[in-house]
């Protein structure tokens, strides 16, 4: 599982030419992953093939586009669970210090609950412990392949695989949904009026989503 967890990692990183470069070995090593099934490997294939035969700039412009400038898709972790509140800080401080205490550095520039980075942190975890790392956050995941596959993203396959790493797969649109399931830009629109309730001034919602950040970093800290 490391290996392949690894692998994902990579694909699901903003694409630089050096990262480009490796696709082959990328796209072999998902290819023998007999942890998933024939469809993702497949996709993950077709991914890597679209990364490494493209245009780098074209990959990064649409990389940009679908994650970072569209919230609903945000590949970072608490964008989802604590949205901008004050409470994103500290648990960012928390999720730095569990990587240092396994042994994960990571550049001043980045923050630590990009995904890529995560699957980096559960990839230096034996096979159960890095199941339940991923299973921590597969209700934060599972939406946004949802919204991907409904773009028909080539992304997709990536939540696809570690879902079903997490042993939380279940097929697109079988969570619970988003309204106007067919208009990407109201769903963008609905994201963003619920992530408001993770606000300061929004007790309930802000409290199930600081509970949520509270079991992930828990769990992590025992492993």
């Amino acid at each position: 599982m490391q290996r392949t967890l690894k692998a994902l990692a990579a694909l699901l990183a903003y694409p630089q030419q050096p990262l480009i470069d490796t696709m082959p070995e990328i796209s072999g090593e998902v290819g023998r992953s007999d942890s998933l099934s024939t469809a993702v490997r497949a996709g993950l294939t077709r991914l890597g093939t679209l990364l490494y035969g493209g245009d780098l700039i074209d990959a990064q412009e649409r990389y940009v586009a679908l994650f970072d400038r569209t919230r609903s898709l945000s590949l970072h972790l608490f964008e989802h669970v604590h949205g901008d509140s004050r409470e994103r800080g500290p648990a960012m401080v928390d999720l730095l210090s569990v990587y240092s205490h396994h042994g994960l550095e990571i550049a001043d520039n980045e923050l630590p609950d990009y995904l890529p980075l995560y699957l980096e942190y559960a990839s230096t975890l034996d096979a159960e412990a890095a199941r339940a790392a991923l299973d921590d956050v597969a209700q934060i995941l599972r939406p946004i392949r949802d919204r991907l596959v409904k773009r028909h993203s080539p992304y997709a396959p990536v939540f696809d695989a570690i879902l079903i790493l997490a042993g939380a797969w279940v097929p697109a649109g079988e969570g619970a949904g988003d309204p106007e399931e067919d208009d990407p830009a109201a769903l963008d629109r609905a994201w963003e009026e619920a992530a408001v309730m993770f606000g300061p001034d929004a007790a309930p919602d802000r409290n199930q989503g600081c509970g949520r950040a509270e079991t992930i970093l828990a769990r992590m800290n025992v492993q």
